[in-house]
């Protein structure tokens, strides 16, 4: 039964050498979205302090302004890849005059990291501070106005590293999930102690057949053909991953599931315990129908200051804001970092 209930959770959760940084020639498009003809990218690595290599879409305008430009950092959703969710976001940054990286998580799509598919609230706190550290040593970019957009299960992770990095001026989070809380506690934290107490004898008794057998068990992934009867947002979720609309061959979400021992982590570490300590702007965007809602409208409440404030995008759904242009609030988020990185107060379009 826990072991079924685990399996779920996992499912459901899918919206998912010597130098320190290299960077290539622009590579064949292998995108979900199309190319802009605004903006170039490089395919580029650099290393987290774990030394595990992350791979990126560096995207940079091509009418470049004069002087260093601001740079924004760009991961999610949880169990996506860069050529998804996170290098539309990076592109449409980079087209309104941002250097934007997406870049790959630990242990996914083009990412270092052994073994594959898993998913650490450490580390994948810390692949946002490696990417602010490529950043902050772009010779375009200006070290001292550097932000991040975490979206789904990455948004949490970028709070946190928003709580510890003091380097990242601005944080946007889009239709986040705190994985932490979901992971231990189901939805709407409907499992108790004993429930959870459960979880963790199936999850230490997947280790041991793990190491037996060599290998890592995998949690299911998101169903290649619907019933009708599963909830509406993993239906949602389906219509994206599943489809032309965001199906990518190295993602997660599009092609299997994590490793099951990961959610050990994920059920033992809260990465918003310290997220009232963040002092530099926030900006959290979440959808109106959003069954994920309540992850951004809890974590905000939390949130000290007169720089934070909590968006919601009337009639939005989770996975609206992961790819649809009328509904993702871009001028929203440009005059956002506008003012926190840029020092410049603008008004939306």
């Amino acid at each position: 039964m826990f072991k079924l209930f685990l399996v779920s959770v996992m499912t459901l959760l899918l919206v998912i050498g010597g130098t320190n940084m290299s960077i290539a020639k622009d590579s064949d498009w292998d995108k979900t979205f199309a190319k802009s003809d605004k903006v170039d990218v490089k395919k580029v690595k650099f290393k987290n302090r774990f030394g595990i290599t992350l791979a990126g879409d560096l995207y940079t305008p091509k009418n470049k302004p004069e002087g260093k430009m601001a740079g924004i950092a760009v991961s999610g959703p949880f169990g996506a890849v860069k050529e998804q969710v996170s290098g539309r976001y990076a592109q449409t940054m980079a087209e309104r005059g941002y250097v934007a990286l997406a870049f790959d998580p630990s242990y996914t799509g083009e990412s270092g990291g052994e073994p594959r598919d898993v998913a650490s609230p450490d580390i994948n706190t810390e692949d946002f501070s490696a990417a602010v550290d490529f950043l902050s040593n772009q010779k375009d970019v200006d070290p001292d106005k550097i932000g991040i957009i975490g979206i789904c299960g990455f948004g949490g992770f970028g709070l946190n590293a928003a709580a510890i990095d003091t380097r990242i001026k601005g944080t946007v989070t889009v239709t986040m999930y705190d994985m932490t809380r979901v992971t231990a506690k189901g939805y709407n934290d409907t499992v108790d102690a004993d429930a959870r107490y459960a979880m963790k004898e199936s999850l230490n008794k997947q280790r041991t057949e793990d190491f037996k057998n060599g290998d890592y068990a995998k949690t299911q992934g998101l169903p290649d053909k619907l019933t009708g009867d599963e909830p509406q947002f993993v239906k949602d979720y389906v219509g994206y991953y599943k489809t032309e609309r965001g199906f990518h061959k190295r993602s997660i979400g599009s092609n299997g599931g994590w490793n099951t021992t990961s959610s050990l982590s994920l059920i033992n570490m809260p990465i918003l315990a310290y997220s009232d300590e963040i002092r530099n702007a926030v900006l959290m965007i979440h959808g109106e129908n959003a069954h994920s809602r309540y992850f951004s409208e809890d974590a905000f409440k939390k949130l000290k200051g007169d720089n934070k404030e909590l968006y919601i995008v009337e009639g939005a759904n989770h996975v609206d804001l992961y790819d649809n242009l009328e509904k993702i609030p871009f001028d929203k988020i440009e005059a956002f970092f506008n003012k926190y990185l840029n020092g410049v107060e603008t008004t939306e379009k």
